[in-house]
């Protein structure tokens, strides 16, 4: 279904991630905002990990909205406040993901509209 890209002339992904992903003609996309690891009645988990697990929880059920699942996604953008989030993150990210992975960018930002939240993720997806 997807073309994984990762040219063999170019350094191979630092981690669980494709260089690209190449979508086919005729598949419809679906872009979902950053998430944030809050819960239905406004809980927020306080390890970085907990953050991400119900970050990909609520972007499954995004996906899922639109008839997608998490195998689904060609994109991953993730955030991060701080660098001792990025292993917490990751681990996450590779228990969802095997290889080939999708595309992805993970940064240290300096934070979110709440102090709590440590993890922001965005994906686009497409089937």
């Amino acid at each position: 279904m997807f073309k994984f890209l990762t040219p063999k002339s170019i350094k191979p992904p630092f981690a669980r991630y494709s260089h690209g992903v190449e979508v086919p003609p005729g598949k419809r996309l679906v872009l979902c905002s950053g998430q944030v690891a809050i819960t239905s009645d406004d809980q927020i988990p306080e390890d970085a990990g907990a953050q991400a697990e119900l970050c990909f929880q609520n972007i499954a059920a995004i996906l899922g909205d639109a008839g997608l699942g998490l195998s689904d996604i060609v994109r991953i953008n993730a955030y991060v406040t701080d660098r001792v989030f990025l292993k917490p993150y990751m681990d996450v990210r590779d228990c969802l993901f095997t290889s080939p992975a999708p595309a992805s960018t993970l940064m240290i930002v300096s934070g979110f509209a709440r102090p709590e939240f440590k993890v922001e993720i965005e994906v686009i997806a497409a089937g």
